[in-house]
């Protein structure tokens, strides 16, 4: 076996049904999962519908690359959304959700060859998969905390000169999971100064980019690349998905676009790797990526929860509405001394109340846990659920 599986790490999900292992819930109480960050929303019955119109497209191999009026919904998409101009031929990819686009990506980048070892950046907390890919490249995944004094900012600043010389790859997750914040212009720039002088790729975590709770929409890193003159995209490469944008997270759709060099090496690893998308899913696909309505619709919904939500919260947990995205990023009270593990596990037992831990998001660096004291909570059920959910947990803490 690859020896290198041996250093992944549990992940967070497996981690909760072992910390609810035992525990049997409040029976009064009607179970409410805050924790996995899955869609709740219904689909929209015109993806559906493509879906099924597309089916004829099961009787072909799909082309890796996709076909071109794939593609073209893809660029037409980010030239509505950023105002950018791509080329459909060599500047996007189609890809089976983010989450695997983001292993392959690493494992196409990374030179494991490389004395020393080669070093993959990811913020902490993060989405496990980061580590997983570092891990699996052959790279060493190094931890950049979030500064919640900034706005859970990545402190960039953090990192010694000696790691970014091995840095090969960085992660970047805005607006990000867990705390929803999205990255400003100014720290891009610092971003692409550095991959400039040291020649690291750039990998930006786009899949919550569509849910925001302000006027502007958060920016995108292929935006800022454009604005900031680099409309080669050089070592920069932007995924997305529309798992949360669309509420198909059993589609498995979403795209790659940035770098033209970097694509090509990508399409290459694709077609070896077997990860065609479906023409039938390609199919629901296009007419997803072509419509707005839908997302628009799916916006107002999660704004509406976030309105209800937040302001229950506030009183009881340190907790304010965050840039975008659908979590709450919530520290837990002074009281339990930083025990987010106890805390969700308590509140599992007492309310039937589903939290993730904070911890389990994060890696301890530098002597501390990012994540610690902290939980994440996943509002995407219905408003009213979601409401319940609150107060359950207003009155667990308060008793």
């Amino acid at each position: 076996m690859n020896p290198l599986l041996a250093k992944l790490q549990p992940y967070p999900f497996e981690r909760l049904r072992q910390l609810f292992a035992g525990v049997t819930p409040n029976p009064e109480f009607a179970p409410i999962s805050l924790g996995i960050g899955e869609p709740k929303h219904p689909t929209p019955a015109f993806i559906q519908d493509a879906l099924a119109a597309g089916m004829g497209a099961l009787a072909t191999y799909p082309a890796t690359a996709g076909d071109l009026p794939l593609r073209q919904s893809f660029t037409g998409w980010l030239a509505r959304r950023y105002g950018l101009a791509l080329d459909p031929a060599t500047q996007v990819l189609p890809v089976n959700g983010s989450r695997e686009a983001l292993f392959a990506l690493a494992q196409t980048v990374v030179d494991a060859s490389r004395t020393p070892a080669p070093v993959v950046l990811s913020p902490n907390p993060f989405y496990q998969i980061y580590e997983g890919a570092a891990l699996l490249s052959g790279a060493e995944p190094y931890y950049v905390p979030s500064v919640p004094a900034r706005n859970f900012a990545v402190d960039w600043d953090s990192v010694p000169d000696a790691v970014w010389a091995r840095t090969q790859l960085v992660f970047v997750c805005s607006p990000g999971n867990p705390t929803g914040a999205v990255m400003p212009i100014g720290e891009w720039e610092k971003l692409f100064a550095l991959s400039d002088r040291h020649g690291f790729v750039i990998a930006a975590d786009e899949c919550y980019s569509e849910i925001y709770f302000r006027d502007e929409p958060p920016l995108g890193g292929l935006e800022a690349a454009a604005r900031l003159g680099r409309g080669d995209f050089r070592n920069l490469i932007a995924l997305t998905s529309l798992s949360k944008r669309s509420n198909v997270p059993g589609l498995r759709s979403g795209f790659v676009a940035g770098d033209a060099t970097i694509i090509k090496s990508f399409l290459l690893y694709r077609t070896y790797h077997g990860s065609a998308m479906s023409g039938t899913v390609a199919a629901a696909s296009i007419a997803a990526w072509n419509d707005e309505l839908h997302v628009v619709d799916n916006r107002a919904q999660y704004r509406a929860k976030f309105a209800a939500v937040t302001p229950l919260l506030e009183p009881v947990l340190d907790v304010r509405l965050p840039d975008a995205s659908f979590y709450l990023w919530a520290g837990i009270p002074p009281s339990w001394q930083g025990d987010d593990a106890g805390f969700a596990r308590a509140l599992y037992a007492q309310y039937n109340v589903t939290v993730l831990p904070g911890s389990y998001l994060a890696r301890e660096a530098g002597g501390a846990n990012p994540g610690r004291g902290r939980i994440r909570m996943a509002l995407v059920a219905d408003t009213a659920e979601c409401t319940e959910a609150a107060k359950r947990i207003v009155n667990f803490i308060q008793n």
